[in-house]
């Protein structure tokens, strides 16, 4: 992470243009890589749901990054739409996201997040990253079920 300034990460209500970009940007993606079925990127109207908190990762004007909580029950949260701008890729903006959404959860009582991520090539870089930081590969949690393009990881908190 050397050379990577400290990114101002904060709630956000899903209305800069920035932010909106980038979702849409992270749907069609994922639209791409992943058969239609196996596509669970939440769009911007779904990510303004009550049960979840979005944060935009800021680097001054420029929004480089994202990442959402979705409450699942008292104790279990999902890690949604984690995603760095690309052009911004492998400057060690992923790893500020996930830290800042672990801290999160914890503050808010959360024992555990889970979370759903592609089991093809494309996605070996987000594996890594969430294995890096003590995710574990788990079974299917909430609706999700036995998918062979999903990986599914869980953090004890």
């Amino acid at each position: 992470m050397s050379g990577v300034a400290e990114l101002v990460i904060s709630l956000d209500d899903l209305s800069d243009p920035q932010v909106i970009a980038l979702l849409e940007g992270h749907v069609a993606q994922m639209r791409e890589v992943s058969p239609p079925e196996s596509v669970h990127a939440l769009d911007v109207e779904a990510l303004r749901a009550p049960a979840i908190s979005f944060w935009a990762a800021r680097d001054g004007d420029e929004v480089v990054g994202c990442v959402a909580l979705k409450r699942l029950d008292d104790d279990h949260v999902e890690l949604k739409s984690m995603r760095t701008l690309p052009a911004r890729l492998r400057q060690g903006i992923a790893g500020q996201l996930l830290r800042h959404a672990v801290n999160e959860a914890r503050e808010a009582g959360y024992k555990r997040i889970s979370l759903e991520t592609g089991s093809e090539d494309f996605f070996e870089p987000a594996r890594s990253l969430y294995a890096r930081y003590g995710f574990v590969q788990a079974d299917p949690f909430a609706d999700y079920t036995n998918d062979p393009n999903s990986a599914y990881f869980s953090l004890q908190l």
